[in-house]
C-alpha cells in the first residue's frame, strides 16, 4: 500500500496538476497577510478557513489525476479497502505538506507578530494554536475532496459542484446563528475561539465534531465507492 502512495504522489507532482492548488493557497495568504500583522493565532485561525477549499481541491486533484484503469487494477491488486485506504492517505500527506508551507509563509512577508501587550499570547502558544486549527480542517477537507473525485461523481461538472456546494455549505453553515452548524466543519467556530481565549473544554469539542464531521464525510466516500469502482 505505501508504494500505492507513493506512486500517487508522485503522479500528481510530475505531472504538474500539484502546482495548481499550491499557486491558489499562496496567492490567497498572499492577499490575507497582505492586510497587516497579527498574533500568530488570529492570523492562523484565518488561513485554516481560507485553505479550507484549496486543501479540498487539492484531494480532488490528487485522486482524478490517476487513469479509472490503473485504478482498477490497484484494486484488484490490494483489494478495493487498502486501495481507497492507499488514496486518502496519499492525500493527506499532500495536504499536510501545504499545511506546513501555510505555516511557515507569514513569517517570511512579515504577516505575523509577536505578543505587543499583557494580555497576548507568547508566540510559541500561537503557533501551537495555529498548527492545531490547521488540522482541524484537514481531514474534513480530505473528506470533501474524496467525495468531489472523479471515482464518486463521474463527471467533472457534478464534482466541481460537489466541492463548491461544499465548501460554500461549510463556510455559510459555520456562520453564527446558523441553525445546523453541526452540518459544516467547525472552521468559523474554531476561528471565533482563536480570537478569545479557549478553554480546554471548548478545544477538545471542536476537535470531536470535526472528527465526526470528517468520519461521516469519509463514510460517505467508502459507501459510495463500494458501487464505483
Amino acid at each position: 500500500m505505501i508504494a500505492l502512495v507513493r506512486l500517487r504522489l508522485a503522479g500528481f507532482v510530475r505531472t504538474g496538476v500539484a502546482l495548481a492548488p499550491v499557486l491558489a493557497g499562496l496567492l490567497a495568504l498572499g492577499v490575507l497577510y497582505g492586510g497587516g500583522r497579527a498574533q500568530p493565532a488570529e492570523a492562523y485561525a484565518v488561513s485554516a478557513v481560507v485553505l479550507f477549499p484549496v486543501l479540498a481541491w487539492q484531494t480532488k486533484i490528487l485522486l482524478d489525476v490517476e487513469p479509472d484503469v490503473q485504478r482498477r487494477l490497484a484494486q484488484v491488486v490490494l483489494g478495493p479497502a487498502r486501495e481507497r485506504a492507499a488514496g486518502l492517505l496519499a492525500a493527506a500527506v499532500a495536504g499536510f505538506g501545504t499545511v506546513v508551507v501555510a505555516l511557515i509563509f507569514p513569517w517570511l512577508v512579515g504577516g505575523v507578530t509577536g505578543p505587543t501587550g499583557p494580555g497576548d499570547r507568547a508566540v510559541v502558544v500561537g503557533v501551537a494554536l495555529g498548527v492545531w486549527v490547521h488540522l482541524l480542517a484537514l481531514p474534513g477537507a480530505v473528506g470533501l475532496g474524496a467525495l468531489a473525485s472523479r471515482a464518486i461523481t463521474r463527471s467533472a461538472g457534478y464534482g466541481v459542484a460537489v466541492l463548491a456546494v461544499g465548501v460554500v455549505g461549510a463556510l455559510v453553515l459555520g456562520l453564527s446563528g446558523s441553525a445546523v452548524p453541526w452540518l459544516a466543519p467547525p472552521l468559523m467556530p474554531a476561528a471565533r475561539a482563536l480570537t478569545g481565549h479557549p478553554g480546554p473544554t471548548t478545544g477538545v469539542l471542536l476537535t470531536a465534531w470535526a472528527a465526526a464531521w470528517a468520519t461521516a464525510a469519509l463514510a460517505g466516500y467508502a459507501w459510495g465507492r463500494r458501487t464505483r469502482p
